[in-house]
């Protein structure tokens, strides 16, 4: 999936330690991510948190995609911030999940995303 996955590898997101419901997902704060404000812009942080969510609805062999998200940024990043999102899966069911993904530089939390999942049908159903 990160062959195809553009997006995150033109942010310079990475990723490791997938298993089944869970992701880990990291990306250094650059200078192409800084706003007027001189800190990361949210959109990208809320791409890491995406991202690593992705990877972690993706595990059981479905394709699946986010049906919803939200973020909440809880500390700004800044320039050369290395930047880690954990997700994490909450529950399955149906063909549904909802993960949360923490987003920390370090110790300190940065963000807090949730994503509700949505598994794609196949197309032999219809």
């Amino acid at each position: 999936m990160y062959a195809d996955d553009l997006a995150s590898q033109r942010a310079g997101a990475t990723i490791e330690d997938v298993e089944p419901g869970r992701a880990v997902a990291h990306m250094s704060v650059t200078r192409d991510m800084i706003n007027g404000h001189d800190i990361c812009h949210g959109g990208y942080v809320f791409l890491l948190a995406d991202t690593a969510f992705a990877f972690a609805c993706n595990t059981y062999g479905t394709p699946t995609v986010a049906e919803s998200c939200d973020i909440v940024f809880v500390r700004a990043a800044r320039l050369g911030d290395e930047l880690t999102a954990v997700a994490t899966e909450r529950t399955r069911y149906g063909r549904s999940g909802i993960y949360d993904v923490t987003v920390t530089c370090g110790d300190e939390v940065i963000a807090e995303f949730r994503g509700k999942s949505r598994e794609l049908r196949k197309s032999s159903e219809g």
